[in-house]
């Protein structure tokens, strides 16, 4: 595939001013939460008048500089903030800067280079997110600033990284609330897909042009890794599997067999890929189908296996969804339960941030009481630590799994 052209990287040098109501909160901002909305910034002519992603100087009521932030007058997100240094240029330097911070932890915490490199505003890029596998990345300019400036960005991650091949991933529901287009394209190097990926153990085929977000989900690492122990022996279920997340990490730690469901063909027939490129395919099978209607006739089957995953999309993105979020787990954990071996186990995940793990948790509970079944929790699971939250910010700590043992 031909390279295409990047956007101008040449750095907003721009320096409009913004500012905050009488009534913000202008203490949040300098304790560390990165946001400003729309309803906390005074809103004239001029700052209408902003470019999305333009750069601007943010003061409180008082006039007091509190920081560079990026502007997006189209979002509810108004401001993001970027750097509490009011003078520094947000070039390739400032982004280098940056993504060398973010490297070094990602190469003290694994052995190889599969991983997510960039964790939005926890990493101090806000919106922007990075999976790196091996010498491709996917980027992922999630708010308007880092679309704009995505030359700069690009430039600086060839620099500190040695990537090759570098794919925009412009799709999803940020981009739809920045007022965004959705483009996926690749913008330096060549790509042969599906990019085989070593985890745990396991081998996933992660497909970087037409695949579900980057093409794999790297938070689930260490999920994965717990759920292992579990399936030592056993008959595995994984529902909601996408590639063979959790079922092939199963089958890497001695699983005996396990049965991945999902709704897209390509997503199992990745799946199939990584079972052989393990030498694990004899020990896999795979259905494709609703989820919620593909347990309800394994149920009907009286199938029952060792360890039973639900992995689902995320059911609440948002406080207007939670209510129907949380009856979605519900229902998840209602079914999934009886389809359980006495004495084994199940693990329930989320990745709503809307849902905080109260609510998941007493959601789960009461769909395996539902479903006839009582247990322990053995275990609370997060997103694995190259997905780091930010403590200000309850939305970057969105992933929840709960393992259960269920009583005979």
């Amino acid at each position: 595939m031909s390279d295409a052209p990047l956007p101008d990287s040449r750095p907003d040098t721009s320096r409009a001013t913004v500012r905050l109501r009488p009534n913000a909160d202008a203490r949040a901002i300098r304790h560390g939460f990165p946001w400003v909305y729309a309803d906390e910034l005074v809103i004239d002519r001029r700052t209408r008048g902003l470019a999305p992603g333009a750069i601007a100087l943010l003061e409180d009521a008082a006039r007091t500089p509190l920081g560079l932030v990026a502007v997006n007058p189209s979002s509810r997100i108004i401001a993001r903030m970027l750097d509490r240094d009011p003078e520094v240029s947000i070039d390739q330097r400032w982004f280098k800067a940056r993504l060398i911070r973010a490297l070094s932890l990602r190469e003290r915490l694994f052995d190889t280079p599969f991983y997510r490199l960039v964790h939005a505003e926890a990493d101090a890029l806000p919106g922007v997110v990075i999976d790196r596998f091996g010498d491709a990345a996917v980027i992922q300019p999630n708010a308007a600033w880092a679309d704009r400036l995505l030359g700069p960005l690009c430039d600086a991650l060839t620099e500190v990284t040695g990537i090759r091949t570098l794919v925009m991933n412009g799709t999803g529901r940020s981009r739809t609330l920045e007022g965004l287009p959705e483009e996926t394209r690749i913008l330096s190097g060549a790509l042969d897909v599906p990019v085989p990926v070593p985890m745990n153990g396991a081998i996933y085929m992660a497909d970087l042009i037409g695949g579900q977000k980057t093409g794999l989900f790297f938070d689930q690492r260490d999920n994965h890794a717990f759920a292992q122990r579990l399936a030592r022996g056993g008959r595995v279920l994984d529902v909601f599997s996408h590639v063979g997340g959790f079922g092939l990490a199963a089958l890497a730690g001695g699983a005996e067999s396990a049965l991945c469901i999902d709704g897209s063909a390509p997503a199992l027939e990745l799946a199939e890929a990584g079972a052989r490129a393990m030498g694990a395919s004899e020990r896999l099978s795979i259905r494709r189908g609703d989820a919620f209607d593909a347990m309800e006739a394994l149920a009907a089957e009286s199938a029952t296996f060792d360890l039973v995953v639900c992995d689902p999309p995320a059911f609440a993105p948002s406080k207007q969804a939670l209510d129907a979020g949380l009856r979605a787990y519900e229902r998840v954990a209602r079914l999934a339960a009886p389809l359980v071996a006495p004495g084994g186990y199940l693990v329930l995940c989320s990745c709503s941030h809307a849902a905080d793990l109260s609510r998941f948790r007493n959601a789960s509970a009461r769909g395996i009481g539902r479903g006839g079944r009582r247990g322990q929790l053995l275990h609370t699971g997060f997103a694995s630590p190259d997905h780091p939250m930010l403590p200000q910010l309850a939305e970057s700590g969105y992933l929840k799994a709960l393992a259960f043992r269920l009583a005979p």
